[in-house]
């Protein structure tokens, strides 16, 4: 849920307060990002020391590496990461289409290859959308073109 606090009547820009599962996140929010489950060089302590209560993760790259029901098995993205403030999935529509040299797109989803073993994969809105709930992501963003 977002609560707005403050709006701009000039520019309609808004600060407000993200309410979610592990913890309130106000915005306007810089995430650092750990598309790997990993902020590189950081530990989740070093993290949240820095004053961070959101990492950003992908759901491409989770989904190519470690893969999404290994994750799931060993208690979600949360416990995974050692984290227990928020996280925000982005969808990983955008790495499909820049790191796959091949891709076929239709109106019901996108085939791609992987960049890590050339596998071929096929996901829709809707199953990027179910990853990244599998993940336990407390914001999921949908796959889109």
């Amino acid at each position: 849920m977002f609560n707005s606090v403050n709006n701009c009547p000039n520019t309609s820009a808004r600060a407000g307060e993200l309410q979610t599962k592990h913890g309130n996140v106000e915005t306007p929010v810089f995430c650092p990002v750990g598309s790997q489950a990993t902020v590189k060089t950081l530990t989740a302590e070093e993290v949240k020391n820095l004053g961070f209560n959101m990492i950003l993760c992908n759901n491409y790259h989770l989904y190519l590496r470690p893969g999404i029901e290994t994750v799931e098995e060993l208690g979600g993205l949360h416990r995974f990461m050692n984290w227990d403030g928020a996280i925000l999935t982005d969808s990983g529509g955008y790495q499909v289409f820049s790191l796959s040299p091949l891709i076929e797109l239709s109106d019901e989803g996108v085939v791609f290859r992987s960049h890590l073993d050339g596998s071929r994969h096929f996901i829709t809105p809707e199953s990027a959308t179910l990853f990244q709930e599998k993940l336990g992501a407390d914001i999921i963003m949908v796959l889109d073109e």
